[in-house]
């Protein structure tokens, strides 16, 4: 199992090429969900209505040109964007490929300065005002996902510099994770929501939630954190389907099936496992990853979305599914072999000629826009983990 020397140059010219772009873009840009952002959009009276919102958003999701320069939605900085750069850092440091402290610190700096400045609690949302089904979010509102991203990122830092600081940040994140949420509970049981103004179930926000809790744990000794943890585990464990999938979330309209959603589940398990040096949840990993592997690959190289659908070929869902694949390597000595195939596939039809990656693929056209977060930071730290892999098991 080993990984073609070909194969590794142009990983690693990737990674230098993808690198450069998104820091000359000072790691600003636009983001699928941004919509809400239009100068324009925002100075009418259809900005008020609920449903107008969610459509404006989904049409500029949607669209394959990018009217975003027309309505006045500006380039920016994104939590969660930062905090995969910031991560993606220092594990290049850690390879050698990077030896840049100062730019390390100025991405944590940017990340620490975009928390959420109303609450007691270091936590992060998203830098664009975003519109669901069933409630309106102001921009930098804090929600798990961003906080969790964000305090891994801190914990990253804390792991290489030994900075107290580091460490006190990502303690504060798992009090807002503990306190600033609403949870669902029963008996030995319960789910964070995603956010402190809803009461949603979402699967991937609730195990991100309990991996971060448990690696405090492990961390900082304070056993306040695995306790809520577990629980958290439990419930969404509670809730994989008999053939190993998750829906995204035990609502209503939440019953799809996808696949980075689905790699959020699995890698967090094996996080909490680790961290909490449990193996009760090792049946559901596997069943998990088994579902996983049978159903978000086509043609033995393309990286699907859904689990019952090709298209759309998005760059997320192909980052992600490289990071999924590498992560359990040892379950399946295709993975990596795998991983290379889908890597070599989206060098080959999602690539820029400026060095960035295309949004998605659908069957009849390619959507060019370059998104920061979702596309760029994601592909970014999916070629870095590649890499981390490939020295450490020698392929």
């Amino acid at each position: 199992m080993t990984v073609d020397s070909d194969t590794k140059q142009m990983i690693k010219d990737s990674i230098i090429s993808l690198l450069d772009y998104c820091q000359k873009n000072n790691w600003a840009g636009y983001d699928p969900f941004d919509g809400l952002e239009s100068r324009i959009f925002r100075k009418i009276p259809f900005f008020q209505n609920r449903i107008c919102r969610l459509l404006f958003i989904q049409a500029m999701k949607r669209s394959p040109i990018n009217f975003r320069p027309l309505f006045l939605v500006p380039k920016a900085q994104n939590p969660k964007g930062l905090a995969l750069f910031a991560s993606t850092l220092v594990k290049l440091s850690d390879l050698g490929i990077l030896d840049d402290s100062d730019l390390i610190n100025s991405v944590l700096n940017k990340l620490i300065e975009l928390r959420t400045q109303h609450s007691k609690f270091y936590c992060w949302g998203y830098n664009f005002d975003w519109q669901s089904r069933n409630f309106f979010l102001p921009k930098f509102s804090p929600n798990i996902i961003c906080t969790t991203f964000a305090g891994n990122a801190l914990m990253d830092a804390f792991d290489k510099s030994r900075d107290e600081k580091y460490l006190d940040m990502a303690i504060s994140a798992g009090q807002f994770i503990l306190n600033g949420l609403n949870t669902t509970e029963n008996d030995d049981e319960l789910c964070f929501s995603y956010t402190p103004l809803d009461r949603g179930q979402v699967h991937n926000a609730n195990l991100l939630g309990a991996a971060y809790l448990a690696r405090l744990y492990r961390i900082s000794g304070d056993e306040t954190f695995i306790d809520p943890a577990h629980r958290a585990v439990r419930f969404s464990v509670r809730r994989q389907q008999e053939d190993g999938s998750w829906a995204y979330g035990e609502g209503k309209t939440q019953r799809w099936i996808d696949n980075f959603h689905t790699g959020y589940n699995l890698i967090a398990l094996k996080r909490f496992s680790e961290f909490s040096e449990s193996s009760d949840f090792e049946e559901s990993i596997q069943k998990g990853f088994r579902f996983y592997k049978a159903h978000f690959f086509a043609d033995s190289e393309v990286a699907k979305y859904y689990h019952d659908r090709k298209y759309p070929i998005d760059i997320h869902a192909i980052a992600y599914s490289i990071i999924t694949l590498i992560e359990f390597a040892s379950l399946d000595e295709d993975n990596v072999p795998l991983a290379e195939r889908v890597f070599l596939w989206t060098q080959e039809h999602m690539l820029s000629n400026k060095g960035c990656f295309f949004y998605q693929k659908k069957p009849f056209y390619t959507n060019r826009i370059s998104y920061m977060r979702w596309s760029q930071a994601w592909i970014l730290y999916a070629l870095v983990i590649f890499t981390k892999e490939m020295e450490e098991e020698n392929l």
